[in-house]
């Protein structure tokens, strides 16, 4: 496969993923609203905000309308919804031969449902809804995706770059919500409350599942256990390091690239760290540290799937 179309694969599946990362933290951010404290406001979009990596408007970290219209809309942004479609289906016209017509209808279908729209627009209707077909889009396109491409080397890519990129924004999410529960000290008043955790799994769309192994008792230590180790939950970090894993091994089986024996050993280093792991070790060792060295082997993995598939030099290709 021509390192092109490799390339165009992994970051339409990496900025659809992120769209539809961004669109679900937003609504739960929303719903969160109707039960929170004054107190509560400004903590909560801050959490959101810095696991997006995104600043905080002007206006500050309370003004929902202007969060939403900057992580919706704003095409200066290029983390907001509107910029990462529009980033993943211009990766897809450039590979438009490789994809099924299927993919790029449906993805045509919600990059026009997201230019269509304007942030007055759904607010001043029903911004959940909006929100809500954002998420059903990048499902329906991951589902069509698996349905009508061919599962070949091409769809592995794009499993590689929905993966990682999954991986690495549920270590950001969990750590900034970890922090201050983590870092309070143990005289302290609980740093979140009941509402903060069911929020953070409905973040993960883990609620529901989370409750059919734990049940509705929501302890700090189980919610960790549940979304960094649990070899089930799709929103796992286990589970997607296990996902980017196979991924690569075929890519590699595949290809027969040499210097693809990089990618496929971190990412299985990542996976057996996830695999053998123990959840009361993370948090006494350190759970923040944990997370972010979770999120630079992903980057990592990214460098090395580069190195061997992307940018590598003419010479490599020629002997390999």
């Amino acid at each position: 496969m021509l390192s092109r179309v490799a390339d165009s694969l992994y970051w339409m599946s990496r900025y659809l993923e992120r769209a539809e990362h961004t669109a679900r933290l937003i609504a739960v951010g929303l719903n969160l609203m109707l039960d929170q404290t004054p107190q509560s406001v400004g903590p909560r979009w801050e959490r959101l905000l810095a696991a997006l990596r995104a600043y905080p408007p002007p206006s500050g970290s309370g003004d929902a309308y202007a969060i939403a219209r900057m992580l919706t809309f704003d095409t200066a942004n290029d983390g907001s919804i509107v910029s990462c479609i529009a980033s993943a289906r211009e990766n897809a016209r450039q590979v438009r031969e490789q994809i099924s017509s299927e993919m790029w209808e449906q993805l045509n279908r919600l990059y026009l449902k997201v230019k269509g729209s304007s942030i007055d627009q759904i607010w001043q209707g029903e911004p959940l809804e909006f929100y809500q077909d954002v998420k059903e889009g990048a499902h329906l396109f991951q589902g069509v995706t698996d349905a009508t491409m061919t599962h070949g080397e091409g769809w592995q890519f794009i499993q590689v770059g929905r993966y990682l990129e999954r991986a690495g924004a549920t270590a950001s999410l969990i750590d900034q919500h970890f922090r201050p529960f983590l870092e309070a000290p143990s005289d302290a008043p609980v740093a979140l409350d009941y509402i903060d955790w069911v929020g953070l799994l409905k973040c993960c769309t883990a609620f529901e599942a989370y409750c059919k192994v734990y049940t509705a008792d929501i302890q700090p230590e189980c919610v960790a256990e549940f979304l960094l180790l649990n070899a089930d939950g799709p929103r796992s970090l286990r589970f997607a390091a296990d996902r980017v894993q196979h991924a690569m091994q075929a890519v590699s089986h595949a290809t027969g690239t040499r210097s693809a024996g990089r990618a496929e050993r971190l990412a299985g280093r990542l996976r057996a760290a996830l695999d053998y792991g123990q959840v009361d070790e993370i948090i006494a060792e350190n759970m923040h540290t944990y997370l972010e060295n979770i999120q630079r082997q992903c980057g990592a993995i990214h460098g090395a799937i580069y190195q061997a598939y992307v940018s590598y030099p003419v010479d490599t290709a020629l002997t390999s």
